[in-house]
């Protein structure tokens, strides 16, 4: 029988701890790294996705730079980017807020939010095509003349309905992502603020908008980031149309690399995405990382 001598456990010694984490930088090097590189040398070169490759020098990247059509791509990319973020953050925010509360009809709406994000977006896609057909979709069947609009066939409709529905999509994942950074909130501050006379909206913004600036740095990395590779739903929803007012760059990529065959500039396109993406990903981390690190050094 063992006693219990009140120590605390054991650490494992730091000489183990970069064997432990050998698994996983295993896999980020062969599923990350390496695609990334081949990538990048496929971009330098000629190939149709099926024959002979062909080292090509900057061909790719001089027909990708000077197209006309790639300043377009990349404004409608940083426009869904944008849009999409400035819609999503608020109602991610007011949806986490509200359902970190205690009672368990909160618990149950959590569950039924986050229902969307479990679906396919190829399946969210055609469920909303369907829906918004102006002869045979939602709005013809209950003669509701302002459903009957053809939104997938005017550039201004079809572009919110990319943004209403990503919104719908994500906007519950990140609201489950609020919803863990308002429950970390020191309780004590909330009995200060009342006690002090503070109601629930002078709460909020003083207390709870102010305790969540790395949540709100974190879920706007994974936004952004995540905006670049929209794909199937736009593919499926518009395929980049009515003319080019949804096409992004992630569609530009695969309509060079697969219905052109042109795999040298779908590569280029592709390490630009990684590049906007990678630096926008590290803006976003400087605007808290420096004070992260330092609160995280003092809590050791």
């Amino acid at each position: 029988m063992s006693s219990h001598t009140g120590h605390p456990p054991r650490r494992a010694p730091r000489s183990i701890l970069p064997w432990l984490a050998t698994p996983a930088l295993v896999v980020f090097v062969g599923f990350a790294v390496l695609p990334l590189v081949g990538v990048f040398a496929l971009s330098f070169t000629t190939w149709d996705g099926i024959g002979a490759i062909h080292p090509s020098g900057m061909t790719s990247w001089r027909a990708v730079l000077t197209d006309p059509g790639l300043p377009h791509a990349l404004w409608v990319t940083f426009l869904v980017m944008a849009v999409s973020w400035a819609v999503q953050t608020p109602l991610s925010i007011l949806l986490g807020t509200f359902m970190a509360g205690r009672q368990r009809y909160r618990a149950v709406l959590g569950v039924v939010y986050f229902i969307p994000l479990m679906l396919s977006s190829a399946a969210i896609a055609i469920a909303y095509k369907a829906l918004l057909d102006p002869n045979f979709g939602l709005g013809a069947g209950l003669k509701i003349q302002t459903l009957s609009q053809d939104w997938l066939g005017r550039p201004g409709l079809a572009f919110g309905v990319v943004i209403f529905i990503v919104s719908w999509q994500f906007v519950p994942f990140h609201s489950l992502i609020y919803q863990g950074g308002v429950q970390q909130i020191p309780k004590s501050l909330y009995e200060a603020a009342q006690l002090d006379g503070a109601g629930r909206i002078r709460q909020f913004f003083s207390i709870t908008l102010p305790q969540l600036k790395y949540t709100i740095i974190t879920s706007s990395t994974l936004m952004v980031v995540g905006s670049l590779t929209f794909f199937d739903l736009i593919f499926v929803l518009t395929e980049g149309g009515p003319g080019d007012a949804t096409r992004v760059l992630a569609l530009d990529m695969y309509k060079r690399g697969f219905q052109a065959s042109l795999m040298g500039p779908a590569s280029a396109i592709a390490v630009i995405l990684v590049l906007v993406g990678l630096t926008l990903a590290l803006l976003l981390r400087r605007l808290g990382g420096r004070d992260a690190g330092a609160s995280q050094l003092e809590g050791v």
